[in-house]
This record gives C-alpha cells, structure tokens and sequence, in this order.
C-alpha cells in the first residue's frame, strides 16, 4: 500500500521541533508546529495550506515569518490553527511590519487564524489586500474534538498541559484508496491527474452508478465508465492513514488520557523524549516528557510505530541512549498485554 501522507520531521531530534506531511501526487502540505523551517526547501514552504501550531513558545513558532514571507505576492489561502491566546500572537507577529505596499500585490495572500479552546474556536481572517487589519470580531464555532474536515481525511486536536496550553494532534485518512496497475493496464489506461478527481469522487460518495469520464494519456478522447464498476477494476479500498503528533507535555495522568485516547491505533507517533528518566524529576520542573514516559505512552496507544524527538542538548552525542530508553520502555508496557494473550 502507498501512503498518501509522508510525514517527516523537518529538523534533527536536538533543533526545533516540526512535522512535514506532504500529499501522494499533490503538490499540497500540511504542517504541525512552525519552528526553524529554514531545512525546508522555498518549494516545499510553499506547498504548505495548513498549519497546525501547538503552542507558541518561540522554538515552536518562528517559522511563521518565513512561511509568511516566501508566501507573499502569491495567490494564495493559508489556514493556522493554533492554542488559546493564538489570535493576538498571530496579530502580534503581523503588527510587527509595516504593510502600507501590501495592497499593491497583484496576487494577495490570506490567512485564516483559528485559536482552540476546550469548546469553542475562535476564527479570523488577515488578508494583505486589507494590509492584514481584521476587520470583524472573531467568529465563533463549537468544537468537539475535530479541528479540520476534508471527504479524505481530518485532523484532530486535543488540548494539552506544559504549564500553558499546547496543543496535540492527529491526522486521519477516512480510507486508502489503492490503485491497481494491472486493473489501469487491462482497460488501457495510464496514471494522471484523473486518478486524483476518482479518488475524490470515492471520497465524496458519488452515486456508483453515475459516469465518470476519464482522459488518460493513451488515449486522444475522454472516455466514459460507470464510477462502481470502475472502482471494482482499478481501486483496493484499506483502512485509512493515522499520524500523531505530541510535543511539549508534562508527564500527569490527565495528559496521558488525552494522548492514549488521540494517539489510538496510529500508524505513526511522533512524540517528544526530551529527557532521560534519570532527569525525571527537571523533566517534571520543565512540564516535558522522558523518554522512558514517551515509550509508555507509545505502548499504551498500541501505535505500529514511534519517533521520538525533541531531545535535550544537555545530550548532544548520546542520541541513541534517548532512543534505546523509549524503545525498552514500550517493549516493556507491551509484554504483559501479549502474555495475556
């Protein structure tokens, strides 16, 4: 099965934390955290539509500024989400320039800034054709759980303790679509955009029996299938992508909830270890997580698999103990639950 998220940390376990996910054939991303994304190629900043802030400590925030700045004079829609208190950082970080050329770009870019409470959202737009001034009063929304919805996927958000509130989430593809070469080659098709407007249409539960044209490469005319007995040749349906994402936490039992319960089944964890347990007691007057906890926590939310990140520099060099530390911790947790198989 081919993944349609790639999710990769932008930087090394010891510099600033964020998760990169780009779309399978789409020249679209997603973001979690905006710390240095200076390793991230223009191309790629670009790519970017949302971006998910887990809270607004600089190390998780500063790359904000260049993501705004490489998306200037572009024709282009931005949606942030961040904690409480997110709107007035965002304001803040915008009050920061002076925009009185801003309306000259022909191509003018808008943010969408969504701040999470435990009930409610708040959304305002900044738009560089009105200099990037608010113009309304925040609009708010109910939330339960679910921050950001597409027919393909959505992400989830739950609001976390590291002495203020952070934010972690989770990304979750609603199924996989797998294309069958053999079915494309029998009915003389080849790969192109079209295979994404047919995954769309699976997303959306289009009528099977309407028709659905597809203009392949092969072929010098569009041709018409029945979308059900198309999916039947072409498409394997599996069980949807999950990737989590969990930084800057204080080890509590409520925060471990919160995390087993978002962190559930996922194909991916990418969870912080900042500290070796034998610092348990600063990781605690720090409000983050051991590595010895992280691997735990993995083992509690029976993810297939873990990365931890987020390493201390005070263990430059010793990058391998944090990880063997996480790795024995969640073959620990995991043993009883197999004996009692």
């Amino acid at each position: 099965m081919r993944p349609s998220f790639h999710p990769r940390l932008i930087n090394g376990p010891f510099d600033d934390p964020g998760l990169f996910i780009p779309f399978q054939f789409q020249h679209r991303a997603l973001i979690f955290d905006l710390g240095d994304i200076s390793g991230l190629a223009p191309k790629d900043v670009l790519k970017i539509s949302h971006a998910f802030v887990s809270h607004t400590h600089m190390d998780h925030f500063i790359g904000f500024d260049r993501l705004l700045r490489l998306s200037l004079g572009r024709e282009k829609n931005i949606s942030l989400y961040g904690p409480p208190g997110f709107l007035k950082n965002v304001a803040g970080k915008l009050a920061g320039y002076a925009w009185n050329l801003a309306d000259k770009y022909n191509y003018p870019l808008s943010l969408q800034v969504t701040e999470v409470h435990s009930q409610h959202t708040l959304c305002c737009k900044y738009s560089c054709a009105k200099k990037f001034q608010s113009t309304q009063n925040p609009d708010q929304q109910p939330f339960n759980g679910t921050l950001y919805q597409e027919p393909a996927f959505e992400v989830s958000a739950v609001i976390l303790d590291h002495h203020i509130p952070c934010l972690g989430f989770s990304i979750k593809e609603r199924f996989h679509v797998n294309i069958i070469k053999n079915g494309l080659e029998d009915l003389g098709l080849s790969p192109g955009p079209w295979l994404t407007e047919f995954k769309h249409a699976l997303y959306n539960q289009v009528d099977p029996t309407a028709k659905f044209e597809v203009k392949s490469d092969r072929q010098k005319t569009a041709r018409q299938f029945i979308l059900g007995a198309l999916s039947d040749k072409i498409a394997r349906i599996t069980p949807g992508q999950k990737i989590t994402y969990i930084t800057d936490v204080v080890d509590s039992e409520k925060n471990s909830e919160k995390i087993v319960k978002l962190a559930a089944g996922s194909d991916h964890l990418f969870i912080e270890a900042v500290f070796l347990d034998q610092d348990h007691e600063l990781a605690k007057k720090k409000h983050h997580l051991t590595a010895r906890r992280a691997g735990q926590l993995a083992a509690m939310a029976r993810v297939k698999q873990f990365t931890v990140f987020h390493f201390s520099p005070r263990y430059t060099g010793m990058e391998q103990r944090l990880q063997e530390e996480a790795r024995t911790a969640a073959e620990h947790r995991r043993r009883p639950e197999q004996r009692s198989v």
